[in-house]
């Protein structure tokens, strides 16, 4: 488990991934030389890791929330395989192991040609049994909003002088360009990559990299988001929920399952499900007692379906090349049967 040290520190990642661990030694109160060596420790033995990600809406894509049902062996392949494509994120079995929930990333502008993987690979894929894809219309929690459950850490005063020392000033144009695609595909690598390392791969100068990434981060088209094994902090159930609500209310209701503590997700996205949310418990009791308190208590919720999540294959960023070769032999081996 995490202690208050290493809690103080994601929650610092998350408010700036790229924040200096001077600063962030500064407001937890302790050496750099000790937030460096925590970090290093949370990389190796927590998967942390901060990844930079652009604004979907700044970058010209739309976001589609994937369900695929295969069998159990079928249905790793194919996460293995999703997970491997730079179009996919959060790639997660589900299910009992039979099915398999993505979030792709298609081009707005080029309509149907930006859509390979939706109208062309998964429909040719041997051993899918069912499909479904819902376009994400709006996010109320995700993104840039993180977790609660992960910034809780860092009190008032902590916050707002951690925002003070890092929060970047503008300075020119916001708007990605396709000047920008070797930056940020770095940064999807490690979003805290050195200027020097930046500067490398977009033959920029070390001064135009700090620019650029001050001027798009100013203008909310780039974020980072932290990546960690959350049953460290103390997560053993996590769940996708499917709901229907009736369009009236469904501002209201996401928006109020937003507030939630338990949840980390909440969009609402087409198809007879129009609100999804991602809970995350620490074990199966408490999603049971939140599901009755807290989601049950809204009446403008029609319809719910709860699919376990058994195992995250991919995050928010791309896979490592380690990782690549890993998911491809796990895919190989038996999933755990639903608990």
């Amino acid at each position: 488990m995490l202690d208050d040290i290493d809690r103080g520190l994601i929650h610092a990642l998350h408010i700036d991934g790229r924040a200096p661990f001077s600063t962030i030694a500064d407001v937890l109160g302790v050496s750099t030389q000790t937030v460096s060596r925590r970090y290093r420790r949370l990389c190796a033995d927590a998967s942390l890791r901060v990844v930079g990600l652009a604004d979907p809406d700044r970058a010209g894509r739309t976001q589609w929330l994937l369900r695929l049902t295969a069998g159990p062996h079928a249905a790793q392949d194919l996460a293995a395989a999703l997970a491997r494509r730079p179009d996919t994120s959060w790639v997660m079995l589900a299910s009992g192991g039979t099915e398999i929930v993505a979030v792709v990333h298609t081009p707005t502008a080029d309509g149907q040609a930006g859509h390979a993987l939706l109208l062309h690979d998964i429909p040719r894929t041997a051993g899918i049994t069912a499909v479904s894809a819902h376009c994400v219309l709006h996010t109320y929690l995700g993104g840039p909003t993180p977790w609660p459950g992960r910034v809780q850490s860092l009190d008032a005063e902590q916050r707002r002088r951690l925002q003070l020392a890092t929060t970047p000033a503008r300075s020119g144009q916001q708007a990605l360009t396709p000047a920008d695609g070797g930056l940020l595909a770095a940064l999807q690598r490690d979003g805290r990559a050195s200027l020097t390392d930046l500067a490398a791969v977009t033959g920029w100068s070390a001064a135009t990299v700090a620019r650029r990434l001050a001027d798009l981060r100013a203008g909310g088209a780039l974020f980072f988001d932290v990546e960690l094994d959350t049953t460290l902090l103390g997560v053993t159930t996590q769940a996708m929920l499917w709901m229907a609500v009736a369009p009236a209310h469904l501002d209201h209701v996401a928006r109020t399952l937003a507030g939630h503590h338990e949840l980390a997700y909440v969009a609402a996205v087409t198809g007879p499900s129009n609100l999804v949310a991602e809970a995350l418990c620490p074990d199966p009791a408490a999603l049971h007692r939140y599901l009755i308190e807290e989601v049950g208590c809204l009446e403008a919720i029609r319809s719910l379906e709860t699919a376990p999540v058994l195992r995250t294959v991919k995050a928010a960023g791309p896979l490592p090349p380690a990782a690549r070769t890993g998911a491809t032999r796990r895919a190989g081996t038996r999933t755990p049967p639903a608990g």
